[in-house]
């Protein structure tokens, strides 16, 4: 049977940092091991981690940030598989089990799967990411300039050969977060990914009610277009230096986008918004009209969703863009 490491790297997080833990410790894959890197926590996560004993392998190292976590795990892991879970999340039982049957069946480089999103207390919100599924081909499409659609960090299991392609990762400067950029989408050009089409864990999300346009954890909305910016530069020279591969200067990507359109139309005032649209949007709408990933349906209605936030009536243009921007905005509204 092969052996599957899940790497927790914890900074801080004492709150969830049990939950993570339990649920690894829970899969019903009898060959997982867990492995928790804590990047220097000045909480009481050490004293939690302790308490499990030699039922996990408890790395401790100075705090360096996201990227250093995922570069010493991976220099650590011993194991032809691996899955790298947040602390703040947890997997179901059968997450391993799952994975590992699809890599039994092919050469794949990476396996993702779907995560159910819950708030912060651990509570489920009905919405799940991501919704839609790419081929087994994303290196054609990140040749192309597309990043391709995937779950967060803790959807990903990876094999570890193909992550020792990109890692290590520089940490210096800026680039202190972010690790899971570049083990996404630079394993993508090491081989073909697969998908499993349902729920394995659960992905919280902080301080992102229906009400906020804000749906992630690492990055503040304005911060995010630039970070993902630096990264695809950095990605570029990995490609091109340790697998010869030539990724174009710039990238495509919704997400991406959507921050961009996001900090600039909400709140703003009528002007404004009309101003950006005719001016700065080529990227965005680009984005939405050449979508590799989208039905006809799908890029009509956001176009639709998008035209109303420019309507002078500020509360209907804010809705707008809430809705696009996050899912929990579009749970309510179905709830209703």
């Amino acid at each position: 049977m092969k052996h599957v490491t899940i790497a927790i790297c914890n900074y801080n997080y004492e709150r969830y940092l049990a939950a993570a833990i339990d649920s690894a410790l829970a899969q019903v894959y009898p060959a997982t091991n867990v492995m928790v890197v804590d990047d220097g926590s000045t909480d009481g996560s050490r004293a939690i981690m302790e308490r499990y004993g030699n039922r996990i392998s408890a790395v401790f190292k100075a705090n360096g940030g996201q990227v250093s976590a995922y570069n010493h795990a991976i220099a650590l892991l011993e194991t032809e598989y691996v899955i790298f879970l947040d602390s703040d999340d947890v997997l179901y039982p059968d997450a391993v089990s799952e994975v590992m049957r699809v890599f039994d069946d092919g050469e794949w480089s990476k396996v993702q799967f779907r995560l159910d999103v819950m708030d912060g207390e651990g509570v489920s919100t009905g919405a799940y990411v991501p919704h839609s599924e790419p081929p087994h081909d994303c290196a054609r499409l990140l040749e192309g300039g597309w990043l391709y659609p995937s779950p967060p960090a803790s959807g990903n299991a990876y094999r570890v050969n193909a992550l020792r392609q990109i890692f290590p990762v520089p940490e210096e400067g800026v680039n202190r977060y972010g690790a899971d950029f570049y083990a996404i989408y630079g394993v993508a050009l090491t081989g073909p990914i697969a998908t499993v089409p349902k729920s394995l864990g659960g992905y919280r999300v902080h301080n992102a009610g229906s009400e906020t346009v804000s749906f992630a954890n690492s990055e503040q909305l304005t911060k995010a277009p630039r970070a993902f910016n630096m990264r695809w530069a950095i990605l570029r020279n990995i490609a091109k230096d340790r697998l010869e591969i030539e990724l174009p200067p710039t990238f495509q990507d919704f997400s991406h986008e959507k921050a961009t359109f996001c900090s600039n139309l909400y709140h703003a005032k009528f002007f404004t918004r009309w101003r950006w649209m005719i001016r700065d949007s080529r990227s965005y709408l680009h984005t939405i009209v050449a979508n590799p990933f989208w039905s006809l349906k799908k890029k009509l209605g956001t176009l639709v969703l998008s035209s109303l936030c420019l309507v002078p009536y500020s509360p209907l243009s804010d809705f707008a863009v809430r809705y696009i921007a996050n899912p929990l905005a579009r749970r309510r509204v179905a709830g209703r």
